[in-house]
């Protein structure tokens, strides 16, 4: 077993702090990555507060994650040390059911394994990205593009396949509209992707405060969704909407802005229940949706996609001693746009 260094939640309510956690022993297909740096992601803020249920404490959360392979297993074949690599929202799944077999580990019909707060193969609570070290499967194990900068790509873990997975799927590229609904952390990642598949995009913003920063990062339109002209003048428009926001909205007020047979993608989890009027659904054929992050085959598509288009997250580098406040600030939205935690750090912040 190996000890690392990590930041860990004891409790809901108390301040992320400096512990040690222990890594298991290197399996046959593991692979063994010194990490470098960690994304911040919403997620890890409702995790450990309780937000989406109980967890198990201490918790080390995290599951945007890059750094280097440290280590092989004697019969890993697609890593080798010195390897740029990186793991996102998912370290396993069984492998065997119909959907791990077309590569859709993310939606695993007996149960995936979470980078954090799941249940791993040897039946121990894993734990994540704030650490030193991680011990993940080979098949789970992205490759880095050498063009992509290191401690920018990690919130692509989670952020960038999150907003390219549906993209793809909906086919979204030349002709087809898109807006995005959020200019945050997930938002800002899809107004790049959608751009760079050749989409018209639109921003879809409680105000026009972002408005220059979406305009430059490749959005056609921007409309602030506290105007009431804005769901008057934008109605039947959209072939695809991805809501990033889990604030709860009028749905109804956002399927009027679907074309026919126009869908719109909830990425955000809500914490109350979707409530739309059938009518509008019926009347044009139009359809809500899910979708959660992606497999590992669209995950590692989603990197070289952006290593091809020089996409990156707009990013700010933290110093491990900083998590608290970080957290604090993204619950005020006052970052532009994702928090990257430098874990050389976690050293200092320990001793």
């Amino acid at each position: 077993m190996l000890t690392v260094n990590a930041y860990a939640a004891t409790s809901p309510t108390d301040p992320l702090v400096p512990t040690t956690i222990q890594r298991r022993d290197l399996g046959p297909h593991d692979v063994l990555i010194d990490i470098a740096y960690a994304g911040i992601c919403h997620s890890d803020i409702h995790t450990v507060r309780g937000d989406w249920g109980p967890i198990t404490y201490p918790q080390v959360v995290g599951h945007e994650i890059v750094g280097h392979v440290a280590d092989v297993g004697s019969a890993v074949t697609k890593h080798q040390v010195g390897d740029r690599v990186g793991v996102g929202c998912e370290s396993g799944s069984c492998g065997e059911c119909e959907q791990c077999r077309k590569g859709e580990e993310v939606y695993c019909l007996n149960g995936n394994v979470q980078t954090y707060n799941g249940l791993d193969t040897d039946g121990s609570v894993t734990q994540g990205g704030y650490s030193q070290a991680i011990v993940v499967h080979e098949d789970f194990v992205l490759k880095i593009p050498d063009s992509l900068p290191l401690d920018k790509v990690a919130p692509l873990l989670c952020a960038g396949v999150t907003l390219f997975s549906p993209l793809k799927h909906w086919n979204a590229g030349p002709g087809s509209r898109v807006a995005v609904i959020g200019m945050g952390g997930l938002g800002h990642v899809g107004v790049k992707l959608a751009h760079s598949l050749g989409a018209e995009v639109t921003v879809l913003s409680r105000t026009l405060a972002k408005q220059d920063d979406g305009l430059a990062m490749g959005a056609d339109h921007y409309y602030a969704t506290s105007d009431p002209a804005t769901f008057e003048n934008l109605a039947g428009r959209f072939d695809l909407i991805l809501n990033t926001v889990s604030a709860g909205l009028d749905y109804s007020q956002y399927v009027d802005l679907l074309a026919v047979d126009g869908t719109l993608v909830i990425l955000g989890a809500p914490t109350e229940p979707v409530t739309v009027d059938a009518m509008s659904l019926i009347a044009f054929r139009r359809s809500i949706a899910g979708s959660a992050n992606g497999g590992i085959p669209v995950t590692q598509e989603m990197l070289d996609f952006c290593a091809e288009h020089g996409i990156v997250p707009e990013t700010e580098l933290i110093d491990a001693s900083s998590i608290n406040e970080a957290y604090e600030r993204v619950l005020t939205s006052d970052v532009r746009y994702r928090f990257v935690i430098d874990i050389s750090t976690l050293h200092t912040a320990t001793n």
